[in-house]
């Protein structure tokens, strides 16, 4: 089936710098995403140095789409984490201020922000049981949970010491979004704290980033589901991208910290390839499933990654953001990662890390 594309200019320089690395002579860079094993990309977006390299839909969308998150949204959390760190009013290496957390006794106390943010808190939190039905995530997004997320993931005990593993966790994340909300209003009413959320996330990341399409959805009391759902459209999840790789926005208006998007790409202590609510194109610990595929690229890339194949790659060492959209189940990810690591080959480097 016919494939809407739009190439820009900054595809004919890479492939003259790139002679001879395209199968066919003419051949797209986003190419790959929509051949055979890769059903099924919706939408894909190449940037170069700032240009569109080429911008592609698969029937039925276009620009009148948003495309959820998924995953993706833990990284967006991660971005307004770091700005209330930024601004003094929490502390990377502090324990978590929930007072939920801090009665006399209580071993969570000692949970910190970093371990958090590394997917390392400890919690007893079940991203996908066996059987299915006994996973917390789907329980809070979609059973019992709706009218107050943030409450159950709460009341979760310590299954470990915290930070000493890593368990991938959306209700860790979704905490991280109620701990937001909490530092920007003491109000429990749902509407005052959706609010509140919406315009410190316009305020801090979206209009700076000339984001204009995100749509953010809240459980019943008013927090955010940071770890799992908010939308937006193919071009804005590529200026979200353009934040992951140099921490601005448009006119490169400043957005995160230096100091904060190190921290994000910093492999974190239990898990080489995952940093701060973000993976990393880096070896991952035996046994443990890819995320990207490290030795294809840079070390330094990162990308957001949703369930079904959602990806935002940022490479700082090739001025690239590679953004791939689709529905594809997670255990036939793999011709998907292959696809996404040719057409980061193609890119070149520009600059060490």
């Amino acid at each position: 089936m016919a494939m809407k594309s739009v190439i820009g200019g900054g595809l004919a320089a890479i492939a003259l710098s790139l002679a001879g690395a395209s199968a066919a002579p003419g051949a797209r860079a986003l190419d790959p995403l929509f051949g055979p094993g890769t059903q099924e990309t919706r939408a894909a977006l190449l940037i170069v140095d700032g240009k569109v390299v080429e911008k592609r839909y698969g029937p039925g969308y276009s620009d009148a789409n948003r495309f959820i998150s998924w995953s993706m949204a833990k990284s967006v959390t991660a971005v307004l984490v770091g700005e209330l760190v930024a601004d003094g009013k929490l502390q990377l290496d502090a324990p978590v201020p929930f007072a939920e957390w801090h009665k006399p006794g209580d071993p969570r106390a000692a949970i910190t922000l970093r371990q958090m943010l590394n997917m390392a808190s400890g919690l007893s939190h079940t991203e996908v049981g066996d059987p299915i039905d006994a996973s917390d995530t789907n329980h809070n997004l979609f059973v019992e949970g709706t009218g107050n997320m943030a409450a159950r993931a709460l009341a979760k005990p310590l299954e470990a010491r915290p930070g000493a593993k890593f368990e991938y966790s959306s209700m860790t994340s979704l905490l991280l979004a109620e701990l937001v909300t909490r530092q920007l209003t003491p109000s429990r009413n749902p509407i005052v704290r959706a609010n509140a959320y919406l315009a410190f996330a316009q305020a801090r990341l979206f209009g700076p980033a000339g984001i204009k399409s995100a749509v953010l959805e809240f459980d019943g009391a008013g927090t955010q589901i940071g770890g799992s759902i908010l939308h937006m459209s193919l071009d804005d999840w590529g200026r979200f991208g353009k934040v992951l790789l140099d921490g601005q926005g448009e006119a490169k208006a400043p957005i995160i910290s230096p100091e904060w998007l190190a921290f994000m790409r910093t492999p974190s202590q239990r898990d080489g390839g995952y940093g701060g609510q973000i993976w990393l194109n880096r070896p991952r610990p035996p046994g443990s499933d890819a995320a990207l595929f490290p030795g294809q690229g840079p070390a330094s890339l990162t990308s957001a990654i949703g369930h079904l194949g959602q990806y935002v790659i940022a490479s700082p060492a090739q001025h690239m953001v590679l953004v791939r959209l689709g529905k594809t189940n997670d255990p036939d990810l793999g011709p998907v990662r292959a696809a996404l690591a040719r057409v980061v080959t193609q890119i070149p480097v520009q600059k060490s890390p």
